[in-house]
C-alpha cells in the first residue's frame, strides 16, 4: 500500500534543492513556459479587456460601416457527409455579405451530387470540383480563382461556428491595418473518446488561451487551416497557398514574412470534429510534426538569418517553435537518461512526484482557460481527465512527435504522405516546397 506521509515526508525532507536537480527539466522549461509565463501575460490580458473593449467597439462599428463583401472557401475530399451542417451554420452567422465557395477536391462520395443541389438551391453561391485530386492547397486556390471578396475566409468543410464567429474574425482586420491574416478559437466538438476528451483539453491549453499568448508577443504562428481569415491583396501578394501538408503555418509565414500582422482572435469560436481514436490522432500528429521540420527547419530556414526582410519577431517565432517542439523533445530523452543514471535507487519516489507535479500545474492551467471560456458548463466534464494529460502529452504526443522529427529530417517523409496526392508532392519536392 503506498504510503503518502513517507513518500511527502521525503520530499519535505531533501530541501528544495534536490528537488531542482532532480526536476530540473519540469523547472527549467515546462512550468515557466507553459505555466508561469503564460498565465502572467493571460493576467495582464485580463486587465487590459477593458481598455481593448474599446477600440474592439470601434473596428467593429467600421466594419459594419464598410460592409465589405467576404469570400467564403471551403476546399475538401469525401466531406459529403458535413457540407450541409457547414452551409447551415454559416447561413446562421450575423454577418451575411458574403459568398460560399464549396471545392470537391476529386470526392468518391457523394459530394458532387450534394454540392450541385446546395448550389442549385441557392444555400451556396458556387460549386467547384477538381475531376483528378490535387490535394487541399490546389482546391484553396481554385477557390481564390473565383473569389470576390475584399477578406478571404478558409474553412474546414466538418466544421460549425458561434453566431458571431465570421463578423468577429474580420474585426482585427479594423483594429490594425496592418493585419493580413487572423486566426480563429478552434476547439474540440463532440469529444465523445478518451481521444478526443484529451484533444479537447489540449485545444484550450494550445489554441484557445496559448494563442492569445503568442498573438500578444507578436509571434503567432499559425492560422489554422480551419478557421482562418485573410486580406485578399495580402493572399494574392504572397501567392496563395503552396502544397502541403503543413500548408496552414506555411501561408502563416508567408504572410509574416511580407510585413503583415497576425493575430488570434479568441471570440471567433469554430467546433471542429478531432480524430476519435489513437490511432487516427497518430497519423494526424505525425502529419503536423513532419511539417514543422518541412517549412520551418528546412523551407523557411531563412527567417533565422539576417538578410534584407529579416525581423526580429519572425527570428523569434521560429526559434521559440523549433525549442520547444523539437529540441526539448529531444532534450527530454537526455533528463530520463540524466534520471535513470544517477536515481535509479529512487525511481519509484521520482516518478509519482512527477507526475504530482504536473497534474498540479495542469489545473492551474484549467483555471486560467475556465476564466476564458464562453462554454464554462460544458467544459467543466473535461476536469476529471486533466491527470492523464501527464500520460497523453508528456508520452503519447512525445513518442509520436520525435519518431516524425526524425522520419522528416533524414527521409523527407512528408513528400511520401498519402494525404497530398503523389505528384503534387513530386512538383513539391522538386520546387522545394
Amino acid at each position: 500500500m503506498f504510503d503518502f506521509d513517507e513518500f511527502f515526508g521525503y520530499w519535505y525532507s531533501v530541501g528544495i534543492w534536490k528537488i531542482s536537480r532532480v526536476f530540473w527539466y519540469f523547472l527549467c522549461f515546462e512550468l515557466i513556459r507553459y505555466t508561469l509565463i503564460d498565465t502572467f501575460i493571460l493576467l495582464h490580458y485580463k486587465l487590459t479587456d477593458k481598455r481593448r473593449k474599446e477600440k474592439w467597439e470601434v473596428a467593429r462599428q467600421a466594419l459594419w460601416n464598410e460592409m465589405p463583401f467576404v469570400s467564403i472557401i471551403a476546399p475538401g475530399k469525401n466531406e459529403g457527409k458535413h457540407i450541409y451542417k457547414l452551409v447551415k451554420s454559416l447561413n446562421e452567422q450575423t454577418y451575411r455579405n458574403v459568398e460560399i465557395i464549396i471545392v470537391d477536391d476529386g470526392s468518391d462520395d457523394k459530394t458532387p451530387t450534394i454540392g450541385r443541389s446546395l448550389e442549385k438551391a441557392g444555400l451556396i453561391d458556387l460549386f467547384l470540383r477538381n475531376d483528378a485530386r490535387g490535394g487541399k492547397a490546389s482546391g484553396a486556390n481554385l477557390a481564390l480563382r473565383y473569389c470576390k471578396g475584399k477578406y478571404v475566409l478558409h474553412m474546414d468543410a466538418d466544421c460549425s461556428f458561434d453566431y458571431h464567429a465570421v463578423e468577429n474574425i474580420l474585426i482585427p482586420f479594423y483594429v490594425n491595418k496592418k493585419v493580413g491574416g487572423v486566426g480563429g478559437n478552434v476547439k474540440i466538438r463532440e469529444a465523445d473518446t478518451l481521444a478526443s476528451k484529451l484533444q479537447a483539453i489540449e485545444y484550450l491549453k494550445s489554441i484557445s488561451t496559448g494563442r492569445i499568448v503568442t498573438s500578444y508577443l507578436g509571434i503567432y504562428r499559425i492560422i489554422s487551416g480551419a478557421f482562418g481569415a485573410f486580406e485578399m491583396d495580402a493572399l494574392r501578394q504572397v501567392g496563395g497557398w503552396d502544397i502541403g501538408p503543413g500548408l496552414d503555418g506555411d501561408i502563416t509565414v508567408k504572410l509574416r514574412k511580407s510585413g503583415y500582422k497576425i493575430v488570434f482572435e479568441p471570440s471567433a469560436v469554430c467546433l471542429t470534429t478531432g480524430p476519435k481514436t489513437f490511432q487516427a490522432l497518430w497519423k494526424q500528429r505525425s502529419r503536423w510534426s513532419r511539417s514543422i521540420v518541412r517549412f520551418r527547419v528546412r523551407k523557411h530556414k531563412d527567417v533565422l538569418t539576417p538578410h534584407k526582410g529579416f525581423t526580429w519577431s519572425n527570428f523569434l517565432s521560429f526559434v521559440e517553435n523549433i525549442f520547444y517542439s523539437i529540441f526539448l523533445d529531444f532534450k527530454w530523452i537526455t533528463y530520463f537518461f540524466d534520471v535513470a543514471i544517477h536515481y535509479s535507487r529512487f525511481l519509484d519516489l521520482i516518478l509519482p512526484f512527477n507526475m504530482v507535479l504536473y497534474v498540479l500545474t495542469g489545473y492551474l492551467q484549467m483555471f486560467v482557460i475556465y476564466a476564458f471560456s464562453e462554454r464554462k458548463k460544458e467544459e467543466m466534464v473535461l476536469w476529471p481527465y486533466v491527470p492523464l494529460m501527464v500520460l497523453y502529452t508528456g508520452w503519447f504526443l512525445r513518442a509520436c512527435n520525435t519518431l516524425a522529427y526524425i522520419r522528416e529530417y533524414f527521409y523527407k517523409s512528408s513528400y511520401k504522405d498519402p494525404w497530398n496526392p503523389l505528384k503534387s508532392s513530386q512538383q513539391a519536392l522538386k520546387y522545394g516546397y
